[in-house]
């Protein structure tokens, strides 16, 4: 799908970009390069903020012959006179002073991946789309390896990887033949025209709600990765919601709602059959039934959750023409980025996992799912969530809990409702050495035989820096006890 060049759009054009993030800057520098003349507002001045205003205006000074780059900081609230479009970092909530004002002046608001995708040359990269509350990076990088192991000219966008207006100005842009491009619910919002090959929605489940204002909104804007696309709209066959969201899409004539299932699959759909992933909706020869794609044992991890997204990054693959033989070499060349079910250890006969990426219930719930009989570490910044279903679902499966965090008093209450009979050691402690007795407490709980799992339901902020931090602590506290000997 051919792109069109509209440069001339942005060239002497009056433009306000907010946030002075990855995301902010990278929009800013392209925008200032084209022509614009650019001014940068973020509500912060510390010293992060005004070291990166420094070097964004140096850098416009030296290299920016027709445009401009102005930043403001501590001003997050008041529209820049002259405006004629703005564009927004994804964290910024739609209900910002900002975007109100912009709003009354008849100014439109957009993100840097629109703005990406307007500046698409005409032979530009098609688009293969992924969001979801939860399995995004691990599908778009396994899409990656498979169109990879096909001969295909690709990397990772969006929301990983090159901030995608880099990617698509950059001087190796014409050279890619299709992007696996992750996008998230705040990317989408902000992104109205941008179309692709074919999207996927993983799932659904209630995240980010106040930036969103409603699950309804929050759906919707996930929703917007279908808009347009020509070849195929692949959905979770277990979650209605994401069907429901293909029907609702405005695609392109011909284009085909592609299901993946843990099941069985029907027509149309991608599945599992006796350990086999297999395909009965890009069959090639149509006396088959089905299409042998790959193994359960070629995932990594084979857990449920993770044979799902495999299965989602083949349907994508397979839209765009792959043949099965590069899912299966994909496949099991890729590799899970840290802290997403990695097993760190065994000691005493006990595995210990690493799923700290679980930063809401719904990827707690499959992670939890993946084991037959476990010790939970969980706890941190709840976000608004409940656990009740989370533990009820778990509840046949545990060992013990432990505990730690703002917010362990909504889990431990939960477990109080539906897991009474289970072991719960609550850790008041925050400090730096909370992840070590929390494993410690854990190795006291487990049997051999049993996995403890670090998989908070919660966000990571209350103690630490990131998720990639608290699983560090983790894998850090159980190579202690491991070399303690327990």
């Amino acid at each position: 799908m051919a792109g069109r060049q509209v440069t001339a759009e942005f060239a002497g054009a009056y433009l306000t970009v907010a946030g002075l993030g990855v995301s902010g800057i990278s929009a800013a520098r392209a925008l200032a390069g084209l022509g614009a003349h650019v001014t940068v507002v973020d509500g912060g001045d510390g010293e992060r903020q005004r070291a990166a205003a420094a070097e964004l205006e140096g850098w416009a000074a030296r290299e920016v012959a027709e445009g401009s780059v102005t930043v403001r900081l501590g001003d997050g609230v008041t529209l820049p006179e002259g405006t004629g479009l703005v564009v927004t970092s994804p964290g910024w909530k739609p209900d910002s002073p900002l975007f109100t004002a912009a709003a009354a002046a008849g100014v439109d608001v957009v993100g840097d991946v629109e703005i990406a995708w307007r500046l698409r040359g005409p032979d530009a990269a098609d688009w293969l789309a992924v969001t979801g509350t939860n399995g995004k990076t691990t599908t778009v990088r396994m899409l990656a390896a498979i169109l990879e192991a096909a001969g295909l000219r690709t990397t990772v966008a969006g929301n990983i990887g090159t901030p995608i207006i880099d990617l698509v100005l950059g001087q190796d842009s014409e050279h890619y033949d299709v992007l696996a491009v992750e996008l998230s619910s705040y990317q989408l919002h902000w992104a109205p025209s941008v179309r692709a090959h074919s999207g996927a929605v993983l799932n659904l489940a209630p995240d980010h709600l106040d930036w969103h204002g409603s699950m309804a909104a929050y759906a919707a804007d996930k929703g917007r990765i279908y808009e347009g696309n020509t070849v195929a709209c692949v959905y979770n066959v277990a979650d209605r919601a994401t069907e429901d969201l293909v029907r609702e899409a405005d695609v392109e004539e011909g284009c085909r709602a592609i299901g993946f299932t843990l099941g069985t699959p029907g027509p149309s759909q991608v599945g599992v059959v006796d350990g086999i992933l297999v395909d009965r909706a890009f069959v090639e020869n149509r006396r088959q039934q089905a299409q042998e794609l790959a193994e359960v044992g070629d995932v990594t991890p084979p857990a449920p959750h993770n044979i799902a997204n495999a299965l989602a990054a083949a349907a994508l693959a397979r839209a765009y023409g792959v043949r099965p033989a590069a899912v299966r070499e994909g496949l099991r060349a890729f590799q899970p980025d840290a802290h997403r079910i990695q097993h760190v250890a065994d000691v005493a006969g006990v595995a210990y996992v690493d799923d700290s990426k679980a930063t809401n219930t719904h990827a707690a719930e499959a992670s939890l799912a993946s084991y037959e009989h476990l010790v939970w570490i969980a706890g941190g910044l709840a976000k608004g969530a409940a656990f009740d279903e989370l533990v009820r679902s778990a509840a046949g499966r545990l060992r013990g809990a432990v505990l730690i965090g703002a917010d362990r008093a909504l889990i431990r209450e939960a477990l109080a409702r539906h897991a009474p009979d289970v072991p719960v050691v609550d850790l008041g402690r925050t400090d730096t050495g909370a992840m070590s007795e929390a494993v410690r407490e854990a190795a006291a709980l487990a049997e051999p035989g049993d996995t403890v799992l670090l998989a908070p339901a919660c966000a990571s902020m209350d103690m630490f820096v990131n998720y990639n931090k608290r699983g560090d602590a983790f894998a850090d506290a159980v190579r202690e006890l491991s070399a303690s000997g327990r």
